[in-house]
């Protein structure tokens, strides 16, 4: 029989699994098969143990803050009311950004799916965003009823797509390398592999079983990492350069399909991110925090379909850099107010030097720059 405890633990890396695991999965194959399969390979492990570092850093702070907070909350308390706005641009920005951009996958993947092209993108990522705000609107409990379902089919895909496609990878298709195109997974793997939002909400799942927590970061960190790589090493494989910006038009219809359920669990976690930071630190009521975090991104989808600028990857990139970049700034001087100001003494410590905030933070910040600069240009 399982325990109480191993339930709680497989919900709260579920919550973990399913936030990180989303629109990244369908656009880390395209910038791996432009820059080169061992380049993104190179990327997807340095930020993976970064955002691994900031993960449990972040989770140190829940754990030494009494009361429910999200991002918002953390920046307020621990850093005042300028960092506190610095982060709610950051995270507002980063989440209408990430359900715009699962509108965009799983409109494109109905439409492909259904009418052979693209032509219907609008219309079904509308319906979707709809679908998914009557979701939203249950709250905590939705993210835990649905995250379990869709965790267990976001890992089936990875089976399936190992055991239909591995005797087609033509290994070639690993070696490509362009001098021109190294820097452009940055954008879409950090944005893949960011889950702070995730985190508070985990703080909820684990509520008297704070003991879990840093196995919860590990674990479900982890396992997004080694998602990622095995599911990039097969589409790269077997599509090569002609990988699409939706990975998983590539492979067929069942796949689109499977596909399109980690943005799903994604969709729901962001969405429940946004809604709780309205509701629980900005103190609005759950009626207009519930048409902000749910109707304002379907507005946005619409308008942004008629730009030429927002690609599917374009928007994962902006999103993941300005955003994450801001945020693991905020996490690196948050946790170093938290140890000294916290209210409680937290479940798990991580070390931290001054010299390693400057360096990470260095390396957000000029990312950042950079990631503005293109979008200026373009």
């Amino acid at each position: 029989m399982i325990s109480k405890d191993n339930l709680r633990f497989f919900g709260a890396v579920s919550v973990l699994v399913g936030t990180c695991i989303g629109a990244g999965v369908l656009g880390i194959p395209y910038v791996a098969a432009q820059s080169g399969f061992f380049t993104a390979l190179g990327y997807i492990f340095v930020l993976g143990f970064i955002i691994l570092f900031l993960n449990l850093y972040l989770g140190e702070v829940a754990l030494r803050t009494n009361g429910d907070h999200q991002l918002i909350g953390y920046a307020k308390k621990y850093l005042g009311k300028k960092w506190k706005y610095v982060v709610e641009f950051a995270t507002i920005f980063g989440l209408f950004a990430a359900l715009v951009a699962y509108m965009l996958g799983v409109g494109e993947s109905l439409s492909f799916l259904i009418f052979g092209n693209n032509s219907y993108e609008l219309w079904f990522g509308i319906i979707f965003g709809i679908f998914m705000a009557f979701l939203i609107r249950g709250g905590l409990k939705s993210l835990k009823k649905f995250e379990k379902i869709g965790v267990l089919v976001v890992l089936s895909l990875l089976v399936v797509v190992f055991a239909v496609f591995i005797g087609k990878v033509d290994f070639s298709n690993l070696l490509g390398f362009s001098s021109l195109n190294v820097l452009l997974p940055f954008g879409v793997i950090l944005f893949a592999l960011m889950s702070f939002h995730a985190i508070p909400e985990v703080r909820l799942v684990l509520k008297k079983k704070e003991k879990l927590f840093k196995k919860t970061m590990i674990t479900g960190t982890i396992i997004s990492v080694v998602f990622y790589i095995l599911f990039t090493l097969v589409v790269v494989g077997f599509s090569g350069d002609k990988t699409p910006q939706v990975s998983t038009l590539a492979l067929g219809s069942v796949f689109i399909f499977l596909g399109m359920f980690t943005m799903f669990t994604s969709y729901l976690a962001g969405g429940n991110a946004l809604m709780e930071n309205f509701i629980l630190d900005e103190r609005w009521n759950k009626n207009w925090s519930w048409f902000l975090a749910s109707i304002i991104p379907i507005g946005l989808f619409f308008l942004i379909h008629f730009t030429d600028f927002f690609s599917f990857t374009n928007i994962l990139s902006i999103g993941g850099v300005i955003s994450g970049g801001i945020l693991a700034v905020a996490i690196l001087f948050m946790i170093k107010k938290a140890k000294k100001k916290g209210d409680r003494k937290p479940e798990y410590s991580m070390p931290i030097k001054w010299w390693v905030v400057g360096l990470l933070a260095l390396f957000f910040i000029l990312g950042v720059v950079r990631e503005i600069l293109l979008a200026v240009r373009g």
